[in-house]
């Protein structure tokens, strides 16, 4: 079992619309989005899925501690634990 790794600052994406499955075990080849290595690394994380709606510039939380998954909230300018 691998342990998530968290980064310390997001990835900016021109996103397109459609449905994205987002990483949040941090072990994909292809970040921000997923490709399935949360399964074969039995990591217990599972990507945020959802629809983008409009297209533009998006903020992807990599540190996972974002109060608005999958989106950058600053929260990674704070030390854990505060």
């Amino acid at each position: 079992m691998a342990e998530p790794r968290h980064g310390t600052q997001p990835i900016c994406v021109e996103e397109t619309p459609g449905r994205k499955s987002y990483c949040q075990c941090g072990w994909s080849e292809k970040l921000p989005y997923c490709d399935g290595s949360h399964k074969r690394l039995n990591t217990g994380c599972h990507p945020i899925k959802l629809e983008v709606t409009e297209a533009g510039t998006k903020w992807l939380c990599q540190c996972h501690r974002s109060g608005d998954l999958p989106w950058c909230d600053g929260t990674h300018q704070t030390p854990p634990g505060r």
